[in-house]
């Protein structure tokens, strides 16, 4: 009888959806191209903001532990958030936002899930793409919002800095 109830506890427990995801122990952005590669294939193409000669692009980097990156399609550029190795994340829910502080600044992310990756953080920063924006382009803009993200903000000192056009163009010779 006591067999039979553990048998029982652990099959529901199977049951149970995971409370828990491992983190990715390599470079998760070519899973990120791949499915979304598939997605634009299967269900982007049709809808007209969708810009066909943009390429799908992504470039990830370890920030503290986890994976940050940046995640271009023909149809969204996205800064995107990935458990990195030995990470644990608990399973949140599909929409739920979150707030994150970046070197950059503070950025708010959706949580959202992939079929193969499962759930990631994303913070959409331009949607649709600009349809004069060219392919190569759209490459050096995924390096450059990465390198971005990165940086520290730059702030004025206590002097400031007066860019107006009189002083631009009004400068004292000494």
């Amino acid at each position: 009888m006591a067999q039979s109830i553990v048998n029982e506890a652990v099959n529901e427990a199977a049951k149970e959806p995971a409370q828990e995801f491992a983190g990715f122990a390599s470079d998760p952005a070519p899973l990120l191209v791949a499915q979304y590669e598939r997605i634009a294939r299967e269900e982007m193409q049709a809808l007209p903001f969708y810009h066909a000669s943009m390429p799908v692009v992504a470039e990830c980097t370890l920030f503290e532990g986890q994976w940050l990156g940046c995640v271009l399609t023909p149809w969204m550029l996205s800064v995107v958030v990935l458990p990195g190795p030995d990470q644990l994340w608990p399973v949140r829910s599909s929409s739920e936002r979150i707030a994150l502080q970046l070197p950059c600044g503070n950025l708010t992310f959706m949580v959202g899930e992939l079929p193969e990756t499962g759930q990631l953080l994303a913070c959409s920063l331009m949607s649709p793409i600009d349809p004069h924006l060219g392919a190569d382009e759209g490459r050096a803009l995924v390096s450059c919002t990465l390198k971005m993200l990165l940086s520290l903000p730059v702030q004025q000192g206590e002097g400031g800095v007066d860019l107006g056009r009189r002083r631009l163009f009004g400068g004292r010779k000494s």
